[in-house]
């Protein structure tokens, strides 16, 4: 088995290409003079989704990225009155100090602040944020806010940082660095390493990071994955063809769909003895990105726009760990192994396989829970074009609903030979679940 490290030294060794192809965020010249435009927060969100993507973030991990940046710039928009605050309503989160406001202030200053200083301390490449964040201020100083107002901005900035940073580090990721590793084990059921990394199994703690809004990870655990058996008359074998037949025949749609979602930050190629990696935004990324997209399109306000990515980051956080549970808990094999050990050595889905157990899809459950929050703070229906991956060299594509989205994001997991479809229907039913939850304690109320 390869550790992560033993991958990356591996690829270094070997002189790999890395391809990176994102064109990366830089603050918009065009912008109006004016702190309290929206877009100024959702080219925030867009680079720090560059320095997830350059960094190369596993899916739980990106998502814890996103939730704190973005609940620290939520409070301080909760200070100027624009939003109800979540301390009480979070687990764990207490209020805030209140701002200095002699002399004036900018909450939406103060919000971008925290968010990118949360955002520094949560990723490698802080040199990246730091240069966004010069340029940013730059264009500030050209808006004329006034030196005492824009002290009393940054400064609260870093306080409401401050606090949301000592909260994160009570949620057990820091611990969690230092735990056992997944163990293999030669049960003919259970997940191993697949090609052609043969990565080790990613994040088997995540359930034990503190959720958010949810009880407890255990609080929707869904129903097992089907007993494994290789009768030819078992449910178990006629799930396995199922996605081998769904790779084997798959047309361009199909193929376009499962290319579309794959949102895999660990694809690695192989070319004779040299390995490269291709960075990919993650499943997360990509709804935080549609939901940045969607906010733009109803014309938000800047508070408005902190909300919706807010909610839809503490969706992601909790849903990852809710997903995460389950999967290290069944630990079942994935499609590609059994049928390479038993009806086909040559045969190769269509999406590289990740890095982690199979059973529930965490698409299907990402997905579908952020789809039923955006559907509540943006209503049903809603049509947009999804053009998030446009940078990463994907086409655009369009959805009648949120809700269609997500149902396309969840079969593709088939589409794309990497699942079996009670991990997809199963997973679908959890993030309804997960997304219920959200909705009732932090948007009903």
């Amino acid at each position: 088995m390869i550790s992560i490290s033993k991958v990356f030294f591996r690829l270094f060794v070997l002189s790999c290409v890395v391809l990176y192809s994102c064109k990366e965020t830089s603050v918009n010249k065009n912008y109006k003079a004016d702190l309290a435009n929206p877009d100024y927060f959702h080219n925030s969100i867009n680079k720090l989704t560059d320095v997830i993507v350059h960094d190369i973030f596993s899916p739980p991990v990106a998502s814890r990225v996103y939730a704190y940046p973005c609940i620290a710039a939520y409070e301080v928009m909760a200070q100027a009155g624009d939003l109800v605050s979540l301390s009480g309503r979070l687990k764990g989160l207490t209020p805030v100090s209140k701002p200095d406001t002699v002399g004036g202030i900018s909450y939406e200053l103060a919000s971008l602040e925290a968010f990118l200083l949360l955002s520094q301390q949560l990723i490698f490449s802080e040199d990246k944020i730091a240069d966004y964040k010069a340029e940013l201020y730059h264009e500030v100083d050209s808006i004329g806010i006034p030196a005492k107002a824009k002290a009393n901005s940054l400064m609260y900035g870093k306080v409401v940082a401050d606090h949301i940073a000592a909260w994160a580090d009570k949620d057990n990721y820091k611990q969690s660095r230092s735990f056992s590793k997944f163990s293999v084990t030669d049960k003919e059921n259970e997940w191993k390493p697949t090609p052609p990394g043969y990565m080790e199994g990613i994040e088997p703690h995540w359930r034990e990071i503190r959720t958010m809004v949810l009880d407890s990870a255990q609080q929707f655990v869904p129903e097992p994955p089907t007993e494994f058996d290789l009768d030819k008359k078992s449910q178990f074998y006629t799930e396995l063809m199922e996605v081998y037949d769904a790779v084997n025949n798959a047309d361009k749609e199909k193929k376009t769909i499962a290319s579309f979602w794959d949102c895999n930050p660990y694809v690695m190629n192989q070319t004779g003895h040299v390995m490269f990696a291709t960075k990919k935004i993650t499943p997360g990324g990509h709804w935080m990105g549609i939901t940045s997209l969607a906010s733009e399109k109803v014309n938000s306000t800047f508070a408005e726009a902190v909300k919706h990515s807010t909610m839809v980051s503490i969706t992601l956080f909790d849903a990852f760990i809710s997903c995460w549970d389950e999967k290290y808990r069944s630990s079942l094999i994935r499609p590609e192994t059994v049928i390479n050990e038993h009806l086909d050595r040559d045969w190769i889905p269509l999406l590289q396989t990740p890095p982690f157990p199979e059973h529930t899809s965490g698409h299907s459950v990402i997905s579908t829970a952020s789809a039923e929050v955006l559907t509540a703070m943006l209503g049903d229906n809603f049509e947009f074009v999804d053009d998030v991956e446009v940078r990463y060299g994907l086409p655009q594509r369009e959805f009648s609903s949120f809700r269609k989205a997500a149902e396309e994001a969840a079969i593709s997991r088939l589409y794309g030979g990497i699942h079996y479809m009670p991990a997809i229907t199963e997973g679908v039913i959890q993030g309804k679940k997960v997304g219920a939850t959200v909705i009732d304690r932090l948007l009903e109320k």
